[in-house]
């Protein structure tokens, strides 16, 4: 084999097929689609599969329940005010029924939305004003479904929190129809 370039019948000089540029260029869909493949190969395999339940069948079950929790918190009329102080490292908020402060221990859930992993669980004491403060060192960014309940968990309040592109989150009990 020479690898020199050749002279065409014309005299041209004709490069081997390897210093052309056209089948490097059709060469390269192929070899794109190749390592796409072993991309998403990888994930497949290193990454672990969040929001598939084992118990579905129990957890659709659960939702009449909730459903009669967000009913008890609507008669009560609850609202809960939370905010992040990142620079103190706090979560403050305040928590109220009827207006009036509410005053009993809550347990306050953030949830990540997608990495169950990141899930904060925290227990407040609201003072005689409803208001409390509890430590909080690091809320990563991230959209947050925040589930406050009594400690009964009689009743909750829930509601997504778009931290911190919301600084702050209001969380209310939806009104009772009348009739």
């Amino acid at each position: 084999m020479n690898s020199l370039p050749s002279k065409s019948a014309a005299g041209e000089i004709i490069k081997p097929w390897y210093a052309q540029r056209w089948p490097w260029l059709l060469m390269l869909g192929p070899f794109l689609v190749v390592v796409a493949g072993s991309y998403t190969i990888w994930l497949a395999f290193t990454k672990q599969d969040a929001l598939v339940v084992d118990d579905y069948y129990k957890q659709g079950q659960a939702i009449n329940q909730d459903l009669r929790r967000d009913r008890a918190a609507s008669q009560l009329a609850l609202t809960a005010d939370l905010r992040y102080d990142a620079s103190a490292g706090k979560l403050l908020g305040d928590v109220s029924s009827h207006e009036a402060p509410y005053t009993g221990t809550l347990f306050v859930s953030l949830v990540h939305s997608t990495l169950p992993e990141k899930d904060i669980k925290l227990i407040v004491h609201p003072d005689t004003k409803g208001a409390f403060s509890v430590a909080l060192p690091l809320l990563g960014e991230a959209r947050w479904r925040v589930i406050i309940e009594n400690e009964m968990r009689d009743w909750r309040l829930s509601g997504i929190w778009k931290w911190p592109h919301q600084p702050t989150v209001e969380l209310k009990a939806d009104a009772i129809p009348r009739g």
